[in-house]
């Protein structure tokens, strides 16, 4: 007869049984020999260690009278990880006095007491001999017993002690404040001067030429502006006054102003009023190309 079975006829429990065993204890016929046993004086649930472990099957609270677990010494070591998470759910699954048979035990009998302990268990033997551990669960949730901790009384300081503790430290020097201007040289006080970065034709061109530009930037400007080509509108390209409203006199002024630094989402604007569309803020100004300087002849428009 195995040691499981010598358990279970030495310790016969009333009421629904619940065996837990692995592939390994099958094989071996083990777990179908305390099954056997159990079966013929009870209702017996059958589960593989590793759905209770993965949380695949969840037990009814406090629904057996009885747990019997039968493992293999290597799958109780592998079993340590996860030791406190499966022995709370049998202490769930039981029933207020319900008894948990660990069978098949070696080593392992050292260390799963205190275990046991700790998940809420109370054990009622430890039979090294037949390798078994048997405990109960309480008939009610376990309370601490422990007394709670005292919190020491704060002694009370002898005044003189604390006088004299006053006096020694008001009596300490006190060091001299820092001026943290005494900390900086002349050069860390000297103004920066400003220094222009050299100019490059690859280089993206800056907007304008700083002030007391030294990079050449300045002389490239002042050559553009003597050299660059003007576009003059004299009132309507024809040489015959142009007569426009007030509004549209300022409009086109804006227009010529603003056409060096034209941009163009259709490429036409460039081209004169034949190439622009209705909206175009260039209509009236003559042909000229991006970056030219548009002039209009104020007197050859007059105002309505």
């Amino acid at each position: 007869m195995t040691n499981g079975q010598t358990v279970v006829a030495s310790n016969p429990v009333k009421g629904p049984a619940l065996a837990i065993g692995t592939l390994s204890t099958a094989q071996d016929g083990k777990y179908q020999s305390l099954v056997s046993g159990l079966e013929a004086t009870r209702r017996v649930d059958r589960h593989l260690l590793d759905r209770l472990v993965e949380g695949a099957i969840t037990l009814e609270p406090s629904s057996y009278a009885s747990a019997h677990v039968l493992l293999t010494e290597a799958e109780y070591q592998s079993l340590t990880p996860n030791l406190s998470s499966f022995l709370a759910h049998l202490l769930s699954g039981l029933s207020p006095l319900g008894i948990l048979y660990l069978l098949d035990l070696t080593t392992s009998v050292k260390s799963l007491p205190s275990a046991l302990t700790l998940s809420g268990f109370e054990i009622l033997s430890v039979q090294q001999d037949e390798g078994a551990i048997i405990a109960q669960k309480p008939s009610s949730p376990r309370t601490s017993t422990m007394p709670a901790a005292s919190v020491p009384l704060r002694k009370k300081t002898d005044p003189a002690k604390k006088r004299a503790l006053w006096a020694l430290t008001s009596s300490a020097p006190i060091s001299d404040k820092i001026d943290p201007e005494s900390l900086l040289t002349e050069a860390d006080k000297a103004r920066p001067e400003p220094v222009c970065e050299p100019f490059s034709t690859n280089a993206p061109r800056r907007k304008k030429a700083c002030k007391g530009c030294t990079c050449g930037l300045a002389e490239l400007e002042e050559e553009e502006r003597q050299n660059g080509k003007v576009v003059l509108l004299d009132g309507s390209q024809t040489g015959e006054t142009m007569v426009v409203t007030q509004s549209e006199k300022e409009r086109l002024l804006n227009a010529a102003k603003n056409a060096p630094k034209a941009t163009s989402s259709c490429g036409s604007c460039f081209l004169g009023d034949a190439f622009r569309c209705a909206g175009c803020p260039y209509l009236g100004l003559p042909a000229f190309k991006p970056g030219e300087k548009v002039e209009i002849d104020v007197g050859g428009m007059d105002d309505i």
